[in-house]
């Protein structure tokens, strides 16, 4: 397992070891041995998976930018096992130095990479083909009352969502609706 730290701390990508031969390939998708000592070399907190979610997709379907306020704050580990999307994590966490930015990756079946989001992010991704498959596991249960949600395309925040020519985008009303992020630092 290969761990690349990103530019905002606590957000990292997790490359699995693949074993390949002519009969296919193994990997290990979660070790919490290995994945406890990543974390606490880097001296962050080690949390507890309660939830196991998983989302199809198809080509130009966007959620996001979603996350959950305390007492049900999530932390997320995600990946792909079918399809790609382009996945986007945003430090909402005001004391933070990189309060307000982003990081992207790009997850395919074929890279195997995984995301880890600690809680204090909002988080989105775009299907980038049809069937695209999105397993997370979280850190906390859905919480409709503690549920949030900033807005996609939001001018602040710019994200490069990696829109490829011919992508139709596809918005749940909630997401349409979701608020600025100018609108979430005043609270």
């Amino acid at each position: 397992m290969n761990i690349v730290e990103t530019k905002i701390q606590g957000l990292l990508i997790i490359e699995p070891a693949i074993f390949e031969d002519d009969r296919g390939w193994f990997m290990e998708s979660f070790n919490q041995q290995k994945f406890e000592a990543a974390l606490l070399d880097r001296n962050q907190p080690v949390p507890n998976f309660v939830q196991d979610n998983h989302s199809f997709s198809n080509k130009g379907v966007l959620r996001g930018l979603h996350y959950q306020i305390a007492p049900h704050a999530q932390g997320k580990l995600v990946r792909v096992v079918q399809g790609r999307a382009w996945d986007v994590a945003v430090d909402i966490r005001k004391d933070s130095s990189t309060f307000g930015q982003w990081v992207g990756v790009e997850l395919t079946e074929q890279n195997h990479k995984q995301f880890w989001i600690p809680a204090g992010f909002a988080h989105g991704f775009i299907a980038l083909e049809d069937n695209t498959q999105f397993l997370y596991k979280t850190t906390d249960y859905y919480s409709k009352e503690c549920e949030r949600s900033i807005i996609w395309n939001d001018e602040t925040l710019a994200i490069d969502w990696k829109l490829e020519e011919g992508i139709e985008l596809r918005l749940s009303d909630k997401d349409q609706l979701a608020e600025l992020f100018d609108i979430f630092k005043k609270k």
